[in-house]
Order: structure tokens, then C-alpha cells, then sequence
């Protein structure tokens, strides 16, 4: 997927998602995130519980 297709299905502007892909925003808000799990047909919950996440998660504590 293109992030041009993804900004279309989420409504984002692809500005947003290319900075978000390009690192210069490297903590996004949750409506941002929102919006892309609602353009990714999935819900955050799902978005959240992931591999990366849960090591993140054990590296924090």
C-alpha cells in the first residue's frame, strides 16, 4: 500500500504519514492513529497488541 492509498482510506493527509514513515514525527496522537487503524479496517486494540509492542512494553519496566 502507498501511503497516497493509506491517506485516502484514513483521512489523513499524506504529509502526516510520510512524516510518521520518515521518522520526523515519531510519536503520533492517538486520533492520528485512530484514523489510520479505521483506514486499515482494524481497531486499535489490535494495533496495539502486537510483537513490538509487548517488547517495548517489557523494555519500558
Amino acid at each position: 500500500m502507498t501511503i497516497n492509498g493509506l491517506a485516502r482510506l484514513s483521512a489523513l493527509p499524506p504529509s502526516t504519514l510520510k512524516n510518521i514513515v520518515n521518522g520526523v514525527s515519531q510519536n503520533p496522537g492517538i486520533v492520528t492513529i485512530k484514523k489510520l487503524c479505521d483506514g486499515l479496517e482494524i481497531t486499535l486494540i489490535e494495533f496495539f497488541d502486537t510483537e513490538e509492542f509487548r517488547a517495548l512494553e517489557q523494555e519500558i519496566q
